[in-house]
């Protein structure tokens, strides 16, 4: 029985090492130069709801498309563009360093690129959250 429980000690110590952590994850990614991706910006009342397909240039937003009714009328006749990924991460730290309490993200375990993104920062509270869903990711 002391062996068993040695050996699962032993297990689980070395898993601990295992991965990154979402802050990890979130630091280490470097965004590329030139990329596009697909957001879909759900939940919370915001302006920003819908689907994107968006294209990013040395970190700014250089073509931003609705891809459905929502965000069409999100982007017409707006100056602000939809964020970058670094944007939607800075999003995340800060809410994590606020207190949120939920701000998950799960990142794309080849190239570590955000693939989904909740926060809530009160989980009681009414159209506070924000989720975020990256897909179609590619470097251009």
């Amino acid at each position: 029985m002391k062996r068993r429980v040695a050996l699962v000690c032993v297990v689980v110590a070395g898993m601990a090492g295992c991965g990154e952590s979402g802050a990890e994850t979130a630091a280490s990614w470097q965004e590329p130069g030139s990329y596009s991706y697909v957001l879909a910006s759900q939940c919370g009342e915001r302006l920003l709801l819908g689907r994107f397909r968006i294209t990013v240039e040395q970190g700014k937003v250089t073509k931003a498309e609705g891809l459905d009714g929502s965000a069409r009328r999100a982007l017409e006749g707006k100056s602000d563009s939809p964020p970058t990924l670094r944007q939607l991460l800075d999003e995340w730290e800060s809410a994590r360093r606020d207190g949120a309490e939920v701000a998950d993200l799960s990142t794309d375990p080849g190239d570590g690129h955000p693939t989904k993104i909740m926060i809530d920062p009160v989980k009681n509270a009414m159209d506070d959250e924000a989720c975020y869903t990256i897909t179609e990711f590619a470097v251009v």
